[in-house]
């Protein structure tokens, strides 16, 4: 627990504060008001085009609302080393080894060259990639990259880290490989923040399950609160495989399907 930022300054509650995103006059998210709290894993859960991704961009900053607004307990500021990060789905991986992709992130948050391969080699042997360290990034599998997103992310040692369905398209191997990662990540004291909406992972991974349905927050609970007397309708419905297809009012190629 030594990496783990103290808490008495922790960036940690994030408050959401009838924050809205909007593309072309289409509410994306539609004034949801949250606040992510220390400690349990926290599950943004919802069918396809939610909204989960773009929530989860807005919270890492990566986004700004159109309306409402976003704080941390403590402001991060320009400068200053990030202390969240986030792992997308589709990984962009650097024309460098698998080991250079995490040593060329430490160099970028600042860490002192000495120290730069140690702390890459440790990010590797903590996702079972070491024996890949020298392997071209981009010639590494679908499940290895996203293996080593995770160690690059983790070798930064953020309080909050952000994961945007980071299983979506690997298979049930390499699925079990990053979930464990990611007990490991929030056993080591990092805040776990991931988008899904594979119903069984919710349950594996979760602590808390943040519901969305069209861009409005319909629940947060607990998972077994979730999943075993959901108060919503739209949650009810989504447990049991029940929910309607969400593009009917958007047109195909807009901007607002692309963004979900």
């Amino acid at each position: 627990m030594a990496d783990v930022i103290p808490v008495a300054n922790s960036i940690l509650p994030l408050r959401l504060a009838k924050v809205s995103f909007a593309v072309n006059g289409h509410a994306i998210i539609d004034r949801v008001s949250l606040t992510i709290e220390a400690g349990p894993r926290t599950i943004i859960l919802g069918p396809n085009g939610a909204g989960k991704s773009v929530l989860m961009r807005l919270c890492h900053g990566l986004l700004a609302p159109t309306s409402g607004r976003l704080s941390w307990n403590v402001p991060e500021r320009p400068g200053e080393r990030r202390r969240q990060a986030m792992v997308f789905q589709r990984q962009m991986m650097l024309r460098r080894s698998a080991l250079g992709n995490i040593t060329y992130a430490l160099k970028l948050a600042g860490v002192a060259a000495a120290e730069r391969k140690a702390q890459g080699w440790a990010a590797l042997e903590r996702v079972g990639l070491a024996p890949l360290a020298k392997r071209p990034a981009r010639v590494l599998s679908g499940g290895e990259q996203q293996r080593l997103a995770l160690a690059r992310a983790w070798a930064l040692k953020p309080e909050v880290l952000f994961l945007d369905e980071p299983t979506a398209s690997l298979d049930p191997g390499a699925t079990a490989e990053v979930e464990r990662i990611i007990h490991a990540i929030h056993a080591a004291g990092t805040k776990i923040v991931m988008s899904t909406h594979n119903l069984g992972q919710a349950r594996r991974v979760g602590d808390e399950v943040v519901f969305l349905y069209q861009g409005q927050l319909k629940e947060h609970a607990g998972v077994d609160q979730f999943f075993t007397t959901p108060a919503s309708a739209e949650a009810e419905a989504f447990i049991k495989g029940e929910l309607p297809w969400l593009y009917n009012d958007v047109d195909s190629s807009s901007p607002a399907r692309r963004l979900r």
